[in-house]
């Protein structure tokens, strides 16, 4: 704890010596020192207190009680590597188990999000035999190499993008840019190797002209899908639950589901290898968000499971631990014996002074992936899941602060659109309704004003103009009326003092 006293300007100093400007912080003009964090509340090193609307990593709570207390009591009996017996890996593996569908019932453990990412790739890549990936425009899978080609939030500022990776265009609903393929079409085009890039016809419940497509190598979502056709034989078609198609990113969103992407090829082709494609998906809205069954919220329906739809791998983040470093990757036994014919032995983490060069069938090394401790942590998580039924409270909480941010939508021009699924919501702002020009300035502008009144907020999409609702699962009815009474007294503060949305230059 003394460092929690060390003035925050030493600390600031500190960082800027030692850590690397790569690793950004929240408000970096001002940035906020937290020294702890219980609930849905962080405090400072002065003791004040911020309601948390970031932080979906902390699924239940920051340091919820029960989930500290499993750690701690967890690690003073046993933490070693999944290769002993124990009793919490195959406990947990079980209480997963009920929350799927019943064809996911292979499980891995690992650390991190990306590293369940990576291990999705590898199985639907061993599975199908083909190296393509299909993924969603400005999509982000992770910070491995493997998973930086196929993030368009990410390759675009690097390498570029690869051959074999093909970006599906979905444009903005206040935008609209890219040529509208209906589902079933774009669904057929993908799987079966026939990808067509220019498709005309209307998103399901959606605004006339928003879309999406197979962009041109090199596009933005912003540009038109023009062109000719493209042969795809992918390994796996890839939407992520934080991607654009999910609300909070700014982007689809409303009416198209994801089982409507993928019925067609489904019905006719029911076995996936004849479909040369395996469908991951990435739980991002994590287990009990928007109160839906089963209860892992991956289709902005809620529904991980329609009634022609089961995805083959789904991989999980650290929020399944509560920020703990666990992960997990489920999926089918067909996908998981390919895996497991290559004689290959899974492991994720390597003894200190190991290296994986060189390392063919029967490599050994540790994995805690699995831990007794991580298990634990996972258990605790679900337990405090079901015990505080924060899946109904989740519903409950995010349709109330839907329906007050419905009502700013109204009240004032630059909100352009409220969108979500109970607590993960997005607000999108708008410079004017008649370009629908992305509000970047003034969204950085009002996070700022809200960090100043004790509200912590982030931003999204690729115009960095959503304001993005993630908070931990504990957020209140009351928090939800304090927050947005301070958004809106914060924007019409803004629009008394502002010539217009279209710039924060103060009237003289």
């Amino acid at each position: 704890m003394a460092a929690d006293q060390r003035p925050k300007a030493d600390t600031l100093a500190r960082r800027q010596r030692l850590i690397s400007s790569s690793c950004r912080l929240f408000f970096p003009e001002d940035p906020v020192k937290i020294v702890r964090a219980q609930g849905q509340y962080m405090y400072d090193e002065q003791g004040a207190e911020y309601i948390d609307c970031i932080n979906n990593v902390a699924h239940v709570g920051h340091c919820h009680p029960l989930v500290v207390q499993a750690a701690h009591e967890q690690n003073q009996v046993l933490n070693t590597n999944s290769r002993y017996l124990h009793d919490t890996i195959v406990d947990y593996a079980q209480r997963l188990s009920e929350t799927l569908p019943e064809q996911l019932c292979v499980f891995y453990f690992l650390n991190s999000g990306s590293e369940a990412n990576d291990l999705a790739l590898r199985l639907a890549r061993h599975y199908t035999g083909h190296q393509d990936v299909v993924v969603l425009d400005h999509a982000y899978h992770g910070h491995l190499s493997s998973l930086i080609d196929i993030s368009p939030y990410k390759f675009r500022n690097l390498d570029g993008q690869k051959e074999w990776v093909h970006v599906v265009c979905t444009a903005q609903l206040t935008t609209g840019r890219c040529l509208s393929p209906s589902p079933d079409n774009m669904a057929l085009s993908l799987l079966t190797g026939t990808s067509p890039r220019h498709l005309p016809g209307p998103l399901p419940g959606g605004p006339p002209q928003p879309s999406y497509g197979l962009c041109q190598r090199g596009e933005t979502s912003g540009q038109q899908c023009t062109g000719e056709g493209q042969e795809v034989t992918c390994s796996a078609l890839w939407p992520e639950a934080s991607s654009p198609w999910w609300p909070c990113g700014g982007w689809t969103g409303k009416g198209i589901q994801l089982e409507d992407l993928c019925r067609s090829p489904r019905k006719k082709q029911a076995d996936l290898q004849e479909a040369d494609c395996s469908l991951l998906c990435r739980v991002s809205a994590q287990c009990g968000r928007a109160d839906h069954s089963p209860c892992w919220l991956l289709l902005p329906s809620g529904r991980l499971q329609g009634k022609d739809f089961v995805p083959d791998i789904v991989t999980m983040g650290k929020s399944i631990g509560n920020g703990h470093p666990v992960a997990c990757v489920a999926t089918t036994q067909p996908v998981a014996r390919a895996f497991e014919a290559t004689g290959v032995e899974y492991f994720n983490t390597i003894p200190a002074g190991q290296g994986q060069g060189g390392r063919g069938k029967g490599a050994k090394a540790l994995q805690f992936g699995g831990s007794p401790v991580s298990c634990a942590v996972g258990l605790a998580v679900l337990n405090v899941l079901e015990k505080e039924q924060l899946q109904a409270h989740a519903t409950s909480v995010g349709s109330f602060l839907m329906e007050l941010l419905g009502q700013q939508k109204i009240k004032h021009p630059i909100v352009g659109d409220v969108r979500g699924v109970g607590l993960f919501i997005g607000v999108d702002l708008i410079k004017d309704e008649a370009t629908r020009t992305p509000a970047t300035e003034e969204a950085a502008y009002l996070v700022s004003r809200l960090k100043e009144n004790y509200v912590l907020l982030s931003t999204d999409g690729p115009g960095r103009n959503i304001l993005k609702f993630k908070p931990p699962m504990c957020f209140s009815l009351d928090n939800a009326r304090q927050v947005v009474a301070k958004l809106d007294a914060i924007l019409t503060d803004m629009e008394e003092k502002v010539r217009s949305c279209e710039t924060l230059r103060l009237q003289p």
